[in-house]
């Protein structure tokens, strides 16, 4: 009967998008949609979508040559299956009329109604509505992606994508929601997350040591990474993509942008020196390993702030970050935590280091839109109060929440695969692929 469900799910689908084809174009009168917000923000979407396939060359050149397959995989199949449920009610969850500021009403966007013609999304008002759900789509498929890197080598394909799913209703759009709905719990508080440091790399991260600690350590956790070539491949169209990330979040192609364009690369280019250079100080020869992993430490970090801070803080930002992130894998070494690709130190910590830091450097002078006011650095302290608040309801919600999902998932399917699955490699035990 299992083998049945997901062929029922697709039916479902095609009889959803026969009742609701959505034909109806929006028109409101005295839209202002602007052709070179449009126009950038169509690239950023093309971006950030490209940091997906980035993340599983990421991910697939660290993991054994076994499990390579079965790795990318994980992170392409979120650019199918978060899609559709985005389309159907995911977009509202997250952008929906507000219940509570915890959540959107699903009914608001259902199938993508009142999306199509010249509509436009409050607070990004020179940009087509339609536009501005797919470019949000793109946050929503790489979020459970970046989750994969820290149960890779043992868990069932089937019961990752269960996960995935309730992870992007459950935890993701609740989130999303309150970050970033002008009526959300976190907006309403002043919470400064440009492009998704809090609700996208705190929530994986967050997740990421939930999902180590339930499904435990592997049976063989000594291997070396498949291809190192493919970590760098991977580094390079992640760090390429984030500029449609963090830049495209300005939501339109001005100055904003350009700010949010240059912290990225500069917090980036900062972090993967120091990743590099600390290295070295411990005594290790300068790896590619290490500089990529530092230059990712540090997109995600600057995430949240980009567009908030200057470029000689976004160099702090990205230093801080790698040696924090640094000395957090080296800890993670020394227990018996197995986070495979260490998600948590890097995603989880670099956005919480990035959040805090945030509160610390921003400044209204960059960003018009902040009207909490400005960082510890220039004397004011309610800012930075608000995200350490902020940072610790934020874990607590993700990790405890990640767990509760994880334990009802593997009721429903198992989680582990069996030892002998795991010793034969998972392209083969779970596609029957090999690399």
């Amino acid at each position: 009967m299992k083998k049945f469900i997901p062929f029922g799910v697709l039916i479902i689908v095609i009889i959803l998008a026969l009742i609701f084809p959505s034909v109806t174009l929006t028109t409101v009168k005295d839209s202002k949609i602007d052709s070179g917000d449009t126009a950038w923000l169509l690239v950023s979407t093309a971006l950030v979508l490209i940091m997906t396939p980035g993340l599983a060359f990421f991910y697939g050149g660290m993991v054994s040559k076994k499990n390579v397959l079965s790795t990318m995989l994980q992170s392409f199949v979120c650019m199918g299956v978060i899609t559709v449920i985005w389309v159907i009610f995911g977009f509202s969850l997250a952008f929906g009329d507000s219940i509570g500021g915890f959540i959107g009403d699903p009914r608001t966007f259902f199938m993508m109604k009142g999306t199509l013609g010249n509509a436009t999304w409050k607070l990004a008002p020179t940009i087509p509505l339609v536009l501005f759900a797919m470019f949000q789509l793109k946050f929503a498929v790489i979020t459970p992606a970046l989750i994969t890197g820290a149960f890779a080598e043992r868990i069932r394909f089937n019961s990752y994508v269960i996960f995935l799913c309730l992870f992007m209703i459950c935890i993701y759009a609740p989130l999303a929601h309150s970050t970033w709905h002008p009526d959300g719990f976190l907006f309403g508080k002043g919470v400064l997350d440009f492009a998704g440091g809090t609700v996208v790399h705190m929530s994986a991260g967050w997740a990421a040591l939930a999902s180590a600690l339930y499904l435990k350590q592997r049976n063989d956790k000594a291997h070396a990474p498949a291809r190192i070539s493919y970590v760098l491949l991977g580094t390079g169209l992640l760090w390429f993509g984030w500029f449609g990330f963090n830049a495209g979040s300005a939501l339109g192609s001005g100055t904003l942008a350009a700010t949010a364009l240059a912290t990225t690369t500069t917090a980036s280019a900062a972090a993967a020196m120091a990743w590099m250079f600390f290295d070295i100080l411990r005594g290790k020869k300068p790896g590619v390993m290490g500089a990529c992993i530092g230059a990712v430490v540090g997109l995600v970090a600057i995430t949240p702030a980009a567009g908030f801070v200057t470029i000689p803080h976004s160099l702090i930002i990205g230093i801080v970050a790698a040696v924090v992130s640094n000395l957090v894998v080296i800890w993670r070494t020394s227990t018996s935590i197995d986070d495979t690709l260490d998600v948590f130190p890097c995603h989880g910590v670099g956005g919480m280091v990035g959040m805090l830091l945030t509160g610390v450097f921003a400044h209204q002078n960059v960003n018009s839109g902040n009207t909490t006011g400005n960082g510890l650095y220039y004397g004011e302290t309610h800012l930075f109060f608000v995200h350490v608040v902020t940072l610790i309801g934020v874990s607590a919600f993700a990790f405890f929440g990640s767990l509760l999902l994880l334990k009802i998932t593997d009721m429903i399917s198992t989680l582990r695969v069996t030892p002998e699955q795991e010793l034969a490699g998972l392209d083969v035990s779970q596609h029957d692929e090999e690399l």
